[in-house]
């Protein structure tokens, strides 16, 4: 038997790379001179981070040794046996933690974060909340499958039940590396409950989503905010209560708005409203460096526009497609239920591969 492995070189050095990087971190943080000032908080935050994987990746790099040592004695008379039980064993081990490095290489820093979602409804009118309101349920329903949180910052309910639109927090380990796929217009072809002559109707939602901001992440100047103040309104807008509990956040630079009006308390709907403003400033940050560095990409303009369809959930064929990779299932019920692990582990595969951004 001819040993056929080839480790990768590539790999091999992401590995090596993280390696010095982690050696690096190590001395920094054993000079008692740095305690407890940001830049060390921030680099025992990436110990933490990367120490697993930097483990796995001496465990690559060892395997990849003892298959060249393999490859020395491979021919002798009496080893070729043992040769290939060895092996086997130590391809699948190799191609197991070859998925683990890759995946943590693919992965960027925010996706462990938590994050939140907006969705809104958009053309179909009532239909268009109710599907909204599906989302959410989808949304939820998949959350609770991962033990995850949700926290509902803000929301604004429709006549039928359904969201004009709703806010959300999701607390739990790479929410947003999950989530992140999500964000585009998802359009619903059903037959209303309110059609009474059984057509088809098309309507849409947008998904919004951004990793969660920790408050020292993004700095904030107080005077670049206008803060008001109002009555929470309820159905139709009508007072819901008569303290002015709401609250209505402008960055004045950007022109960002946020109202929170869910919490009773004044206050409690300032804190989430910040921490809306926080996303959303740090997603705006983010596009315009894209931007900075690559105007002349169309595909990234293409596949960054929120606009741009990415889903339709087809009720009378119980079909699902996403239109960014092709994919059709035929499992529609299942995935409303919160069974998203395929849909959004095929989305990861094609990003893997440059498919999608």
């Amino acid at each position: 038997m001819a040993i056929k492995f080839q480790e990768r070189a590539d790999l091999v050095g992401k590995i090596e790379d993280l390696k010095q990087e982690f050696e690096s971190l190590l001395v920094f943080v054993s000079t008692p001179a740095g305690n407890f000032s940001s830049e060390y908080r921030e680099k025992l935050k990436r110990i933490g981070e990367i120490s697993e994987i930097v483990e796995k990746g001496k465990r690559y790099l060892a395997l990849c040794q003892e298959i060249d040592e393999l490859r020395e004695i491979e021919n002798q008379d009496g080893y070729q046996e043992i040769v290939e039980q060895e092996y086997q064993r130590l391809s699948q081990e190799i191609s197991d933690l070859e998925k683990e490095i890759e995946e943590f290489f693919f992965s960027s820093p925010e996706d462990s974060k938590d994050c939140i979602v907006e969705i809104r409804a958009g053309t179909g009118g009532q239909e268009a909340a109710l599907f909204a309101s599906d989302l959410f349920r989808m949304y939820n329903k998949f959350a609770e499958k991962k033990n995850w949180k949700i926290e509902v910052f803000d929301f604004h309910a429709s006549e039928l039940g359904g969201f004009k639109e709703i806010i959300f927090l999701v607390h739990g380990e790479s929410a947003y590396g999950h989530f992140k796929y999500e964000s585009g217009v998802h359009r619903v072809q059903r037959i209303p409950d309110t059609e009474a002559s059984g057509r088809i109707h098309t309507s849409a939602a947008t998904v919004a989503v951004f990793p969660y901001v920790e408050e020292d992440q993004v700095e904030i100047n107080p005077d670049d905010l206008k803060v008001e103040t109002f009555c929470a309104s309820g159905h139709g807008g009508q007072s819901v209560n008569t303290t002015y509990s709401a609250v209505r956040v402008t960055h004045i630079p950007t022109g960002i708005t946020v109202s929170c009006q869910d919490e009773r308390s004044q206050m409690q709907n300032r804190i989430r409203a910040m921490k809306i403003l926080r996303a959303r400033l740090q997603d705006l940050i983010k596009k315009q460096k894209e931007q900075e560095i690559s105007r002349e990409r169309k595909n990234q303009i293409k596949t960054g526009d929120r606009s741009e369809k990415i889903r339709t959930y087809n009720f009378p064929q119980n079909r699902v497609t996403d239109h960014r990779i092709g994919l059709t299932l035929y499992n529609l019920q299942s995935i409303l239920d919160g069974d998203m692990d395929n849909l959004i582990d095929e989305l990861r595969k094609k990003r893997r591969d440059n498919d999608i951004k």
